[in-house]
């Protein structure tokens, strides 16, 4: 009996624990509850944000990656930009180089044009022509001379036998005058 006694103790004494601590378990129970209804409330919160924020992610990606497209794109758009202004800007000198050619074979070409060729052949003609009677005429002057000389060495010589002769006849005259 003492063991059932003790047992009835032990059962009131749970029953008295139990009604004493009742009201703190049920009140620590809802706490819990609360607890964890609160948890559950903010891991959805979190996990609202968490999606709203992998949206985010998602979208910003996207547009990230359009925006690398643009950027790549505006890049190559500079260069060819840049490499058109550069070729460009070579092209213009070649072409100040090219009117500046062209002007010197304007004025070549305006320079050659002064001797036509007809024309110069017509003046080409004539002057051998010129020459050829010019050359005809001091040939027959060179003639002339010739003979002019020739004559005139032998009008010399003659003059000379005739003073040769004139001065015998004086010396000749002058023995017969002096021996008369």
């Amino acid at each position: 009996m003492l063991t059932a006694s003790k047992l009835e103790k032990i059962i009131e004494l749970e029953q008295n624990l139990r009604a004493e601590y009742q009201d703190k378990l049920d009140a620590l129970t809802a706490e819990a509850e609360r607890y964890r209804a609160a948890l559950a409330d903010q891991q959805e919160q979190l996990q609202t944000t968490i999606d709203q924020q992998l949206e985010s992610i998602k979208q910003l990606t996207a547009s990230a990656v359009a925006n690398e497209k643009v950027e790549q794109q505006n890049r190559e758009l500079s260069n060819r930009s840049q490499n058109l202004q550069d070729e460009v800007t070579t092209l213009k000198q070649r072409i100040k180089n090219l009117q500046k050619d062209l002007a010197e074979e304007r004025q070549q070409v305006k320079t050659l044009a002064q001797f036509d060729p007809a024309r110069m052949k017509k003046n080409l003609d004539a002057n051998k022509k010129k020459l050829a009677e010019k050359t005809k005429a001091n040939e027959l002057l060179e003639k002339s001379l010739k003979e002019a000389r020739g004559a005139n060495a032998e009008q010399n010589q003659k003059l000379k036998e005739v003073r040769n002769e004139l001065a015998q006849l004086k010396a000749s005259l002058g023995t017969e005058d002096e021996a008369a």
